[in-house]
């Protein structure tokens, strides 16, 4: 069977864990390649809410190989409350279902101390993030000053990379007005969480290119989306890795050919959490019921999400950056109710329409969407269990989205469980 990896095609929070969990089933070895807890997948499983920020969504199938890989920034505390979470529901995690690559750079607790004083500092300016330090640990790596897992587990050389840069960090710090930190006091609290984590510790990039040349099955697992990339999304309102495909490739350390089909997951509408533009976003009564009857509230925050009529122009940037061989179109039961749906198929800037995404933020700002309207249905669509049983106009809208992307519809979920999925086409195949 052909690799699968899956990417969001929009601004994060699109629906990836179910579809994650759906395609979990089928291959050998799930890998988690970038960001860090600032993303939250969400999964429904027989009735049963399951949030996982740092383990991949394949640890719900015991039997599966899950990678925490190299491109990742992990926080021990929240990976360790994570496993205990889980384990306390029936789901057991070890080192035979779970590795965490020691090339992974570590989230210690002045990146989070630094993160929350620098968005009270920026005032209105801020960016949103959601201060759990993922941003000062990526500038840590590309500075090469940050601690990776395999210091972590290494008590002299964890102390040796700490010590190297507490002094810059509480430097900036005590510029922010934040408290700062000792090395014995970062030791102190490090020293249990890195004996608890060993285990788990292997040279992944050794690991993967072994299962990949064994003939293993994987579905590569992404974080955020394609509009918060570091380098092709929204700058600044943006994450600090590449969330595309491509970081898919750099956070493993495999190949390029080996990522298969690109599968990107997009919502019926559009939603956004934290600060920057937003063309489609609705401020008025539509939008509110979107986020209601769409519980769209941030999994990793509790944030109310931004809501809007899906933008077919930032969906075709996101299905030209990552290569999209299909889409996997979800909540679309939560557009059910409603009268008409519009979605986005061209902006308007400076009096001039333009299909293509702005590169620059200031344009994207001045952006005003051009809309196309759509019937839309009144019918109970959690049920359907193939695209024939859905409303007309439900299928209109699907038949729509290929057109306009340019990419056939692999997957759409008709309601959070498992079970409320129809598949079109397999990725695998």
């Amino acid at each position: 069977m052909s690799n699968v990896a899956v990417v969001g095609a929009q601004w994060g929070d699109e629906g990836k864990g179910k579809v994650v969990d759906i395609y979990s089933a089928r291959a050998d070895v799930i890998v988690r390649c970038q960001g860090g807890n600032n993303a939250g997948h969400t999964l429904v499983v027989g009735g049963e809410k399951i949030i996982l920020h740092h383990i991949p969504s394949g640890i719900l199938h015991e039997t599966k190989t899950c990678v925490i890989a190299n491109g990742v920034v992990m926080d021990p505390g929240v990976l360790l409350r994570e496993i205990e979470g889980l384990a306390k529901n029936g789901r057991k995690v070890t080192p035979e279902n779970l590795v965490i690559s020691e090339s992974a750079h570590v989230i210690l607790p002045f990146h989070k101390a630094i993160d929350a004083a620098r968005e009270i500092a920026a005032g209105k300016g801020k960016i949103g993030t959601t201060g759990r330090g993922i941003g000062p640990c990526y500038e840590d790596k590309a500075s090469r000053r940050g601690v990776r897992v395999g210091d972590l587990i290494r008590p002299e050389k964890l102390r040796e990379r700490i010590t190297a840069s507490i002094d810059e960090k509480n430097a900036l710090l005590k510029h922010l007005g934040a408290k700062t930190f000792t090395v014995d006091e970062i030791i102190a609290e490090l020293t249990p969480q890195a004996e608890a984590i060993k285990p788990f510790a292997k040279d992944t990039f050794a690991l993967l290119n072994e299962l990949c040349e064994a003939g293993k099955t994987f579905l590569f697992e992404g974080a955020q989306g394609a509009l918060l990339d570091i380098d092709n999304g929204t700058f600044p309102f943006v994450t600090s890795s590449n969330t595309g495909s491509g970081g898919m490739i750099t956070g493993t350390g495999l190949g390029p050919k080996t990522l298969g089909k690109v599968v990107g997951i997009t919502k019926a509408y559009v939603t956004r959490v934290g600060s920057g533009p937003f063309p489609t976003e609705l401020e008025c009564e539509t939008g509110e019921a979107l986020r209601n009857r769409g519980a769209e509230f941030g999994s990793t925050t509790g944030r109310p999400r931004r809501c809007g009529w899906l933008d077919l122009v930032a969906l075709r940037h996101a299905v030209r950056m990552n290569g999209l061989d299909g889409l996997a179109v979800t909540k679309i039961d939560v557009l059910g109710g409603s009268d008409e749906i519009k979605i986005c198929t061209a902006y308007e800037l400076d009096g001039k329409t333009i299909t293509h995404f702005p590169g620059r933020i200031e344009e994207l700002e001045r952006c005003k969407p051009v809309y196309e309207t759509i019937p839309g249905w009144n019918d109970e669509i959690s049920g359907s269990k193939t695209v024939a049983e859905l409303p007309p106009n439900a299928i209109a809208l699907l038949k729509r989205i290929e057109e306009l992307s340019g990419c056939p519809v692999y997957l759409a979920s008709v309601g959070p469980g498992r079970e409320s999925t129809i598949e079109i086409r397999s990725p695998f195949a």
